[in-house]
């Protein structure tokens, strides 16, 4: 009987797998999980990324041993655990999914399909989301990404026959010499929580969704909270998406706020396939500029990002954002693009070394959003218009009576509450700092030199190339729905 190793990477589940069911359709499986070292090590990841990783990965080896044959794990390099294991049994496929993650995950999987073509091993990879392989453009981009996730998932293989193959044990952030990385509020892995979070956001939490999501306060409640399950996944796009179908559907006339958020919920699943297909098409944007008009125009100032990075920049929105989300390893959208932007506006810093940070500190790291979000958010990309947030107006917007400032910033207990956002004006407040920099000054700083860059002739061609190859398209007047569940999200 045919044996196959499936390689399970940022796809920790047994249902809607489409590598899993091809290996176990074949024959006998080795389901392999790789614990790569040298990976966590890099300057992107950190110790909680890898604990939520490490408790998704014990649970997935649970759920398959329930088929039959309980997951192998492996520590080292990609290449030397395939050539041991093909040592040890005579596997001649490789089955996985396509991963678009950062660069050193590109370099690696080039490294394992030469030893596969070397060895003889067929590896296949298949698509587990809306993203396209060497895709052929984004016209019709939209289309063909909500047909893929119309159709109907993967079904659970009914039973894995046994291999006796032995297994390391997962190994705890220390064993793996991480640096020390406290987030006691961070989300634990696993399927279970994924399914209650998606379960209580349906038929609970998500009703006020659309109204709630820009709110640090509230959107730590309406918010999904599925994200870092949907970066590992724990849970595929497929899954969620057709639960929020089903959820739309019952709802549907009922005159309540569900059908309102969950669109908005929806776009968003469109929007996540929007931006990591950018990624996938260009992998430099992890490290270079879209727009290559940008290069070398802001640098980095060490104490300026460490004032940043520890929330003691003075400007106390910003401060209670990064600390809350040091805290948790989760920040709503709104907040994370004004803690970019503030970093890149207001401090003057290149998108590299802040991203960087955020990169470690979010649990839910998705290196295809989360790039193309830095620099879209740092104005980089040429094409997308410069949106340089207020942080005192944030604060005023968002945080209206002050308890999410208050409870992040103790420091300003006692302030009065027109003075919470912005102390300088009552000449400061004891125990706390000084604005790092003019916030209107450096604004107005930045405004003036972004837009003074785009007024160029080159600047303008340059962007079409970048309009061609990254920007969304409409669907083409004409064109059919799916049955209700196109998804659309013009950026």
């Amino acid at each position: 009987m045919a044996i196959s190793v499936v390689w399970f990477k940022r796809d920790l589940r047994v249902d809607d797998h489409a590598a899993l069911c091809a290996g176990a359709q074949r024959g006998k499986v080795i389901p392999l999980y790789i614990v790569e070292p040298e990976y966590w090590h890099l300057p992107d990841t950190s110790a909680r990324q890898w604990e939520f990783t490490r408790e998704s990965v014990q649970d997935l080896s649970l759920r398959l041993a329930q088929l039959g044959q309980p997951l192998i794990v492996r520590v080292g390099s990609a290449v030397q655990v395939l050539s041991q294991l093909r040592r040890e049994i005579a596997f001649d496929a490789i089955f996985s999914h396509e991963e678009t993650g950062n660069d050193w995950t590109f370099q690696r999987d080039k490294c394992v399909a030469q030893w596969a073509a070397a060895e003889g091993v067929q590896w296949a990879e298949f698509a587990q989301a809306g993203i396209e392989r060497r895709s052929v453009g984004r016209n019709g981009w939209a289309c063909r990404r909500d047909a893929f996730m119309a159709r109907a998932p993967w079904p659970v293989p009914k039973g894995l026959a046994p291999l006796h193959l032995a297994s390391d044990n997962v190994p705890g952030a220390g064993d793996l010499a991480l640096v020390a990385d406290p987030c006691p509020g961070r989300q634990k892995g696993g399927r279970a929580a994924a399914d209650d979070l998606l379960h209580s956001f349906l038929h609970r939490r998500g009703q006020t969704y659309r109204k709630d999501m820009s709110s640090p306060v509230a959107g730590e409640w309406s918010c999904s909270r599925l994200s870092p399950y949907l970066a590992l996944g724990v849970v595929s796009p497929r899954h969620v998406l057709a639960a929020s179908f089903d959820r739309k559907r019952r709802e549907k006339g009922a005159g309540t706020n569900w059908s309102k958020s969950l669109k908005s919920f929806d776009s968003r699943l469109a929007w996540r396939d929007h931006f990591i297909q950018k990624l996938e098409d260009q992998p430099s944007i992890e490290t270079k500029h879209l727009h290559p008009s940008f290069a070398g125009l802001r640098g980095c100032d060490d104490a300026l990002l460490q004032a940043w990075s520890d929330g003691q920049t003075g400007v106390p929105f910003v401060d209670a954002c990064m600390r809350y989300l040091t805290h948790t390893g989760w920040l709503n959208f709104r907040m994370r693009s004004m803690l970019m932007a503030f970093a890149c506006y207001h401090l003057w810093m290149d998108w590299r070394d802040p991203g960087l940070i955020l990169a470690r500190r979010f649990t839910d790291y998705e290196p295809g959003i989360h790039w193309s979000q830095v620099q879209m958010q740092a104005g980089t990309t040429g094409i997308n218009t410069i949106r340089i947030y207020n942080p005192i107006k944030q604060g005023q917007d968002q945080d209206p009576t002050g308890e999410f400032t208050r409870k992040w910033v103790p420091e300003l207990d006692g302030i009065a509450p027109e003075f919470l956002q912005d102390p300088w004006r009552r000449g400061g407040w004891p125990g706390y700092p000084a604005p790092v920099v003019d916030v209107a000054a450096a604004a107005s700083f930045a405004r003036k030199t972004m837009w003074g860059l785009r007024k160029d002739a080159q600047f303008r061609e340059r962007s079409k190339g970048i309009v061609a190859k990254h920007a969304s398209r409409k669907r083409p007047r004409g064109a059919p729905a799916k049955a209700n569940r196109q998804l659309r999200l013009d950026l």
